[in-house]
């Protein structure tokens, strides 16, 4: 039986990514590039963000074997860099936009939470979203390919084309590093750079 925390976890966990991904297409277009808006991406169904893999797939395969929680992914948004007017600054820029509407998404269902009788199941829901919300945020500003946080290595290695180019094309490989080099570290990596700060700034939102 599918408990009342999980269902949360999987309201907020679409609710996040869908927020996320329609963010990094409404950023796109606003400056310049419409290939998301002509795929049908600027919008908030999640129809349009679902990845058969990672939407549906893992995280029902975490569900059926009792994991006790719920991790995937979205259709990435596609992005053609050349119809930027300054496509370093404004690459970053959409980049950033996901995250920055988790951040916000998890400020407005924190003021939700204040208003809430305490007596029922939607406190634990109103959290579930705040916390996914930021989680996905936090993860995403790791600055390693493919997360979004990887978009700011253009302006740190600006001038090693060479080595951008290695990086963009082995991102699965160096994530699959970090990922081992964590779980070899016991979870320290994660937990300092990802956990810490979502407590924190899950403290302060619904303080």
């Amino acid at each position: 039986m599918i408990s009342l925390s999980l269902i949360a976890s999987i309201i907020g966990f679409v609710i996040a990514i869908v927020v996320h991904e329609s963010a990094h297409a409404i950023a796109a277009d606003r400056l310049g590039d419409p290939t998301a808006k002509y795929a049908g991406r600027v919008t908030l169904n999640p129809l349009r963000h679902i990845d058969p893999i990672g939407t549906v797939l893992v995280p029902m395969l975490l569900i059926l074997s009792n994991t006790g929680f719920v991790f995937g992914w979205a259709k990435p948004v596609p992005v053609n860099p050349y119809n930027f007017r300054n496509p370093l600054k404004d690459k970053l820029l959409v980049a950033l936009a996901g995250p920055v509407a988790n951040f916000f998404t998890a400020l407005i269902f924190s003021v939700f939470l204040k208003y809430v009788p305490t007596g029922s199941n939607i406190p634990m829901l109103l959290t579930s979203i705040i916390t996914i919300n930021l989680v996905l945020m936090m993860f995403n500003l790791i600055p390693i390919p493919p997360l979004d946080g990887s978009a700011i290595l253009p302006f740190i290695f600006r001038g090693n084309a060479s080595f951008l180019y290695w990086v963009e094309n082995q991102s699965f490989t160096i994530i699959i590093i970090f990922l081992l080099l964590d779980s070899i570290t016991g979870g320290a990596i994660l937990n300092l750079i990802v956990r810490q700060p979502v407590m924190y700034l899950l403290a302060w939102l619904i303080r």
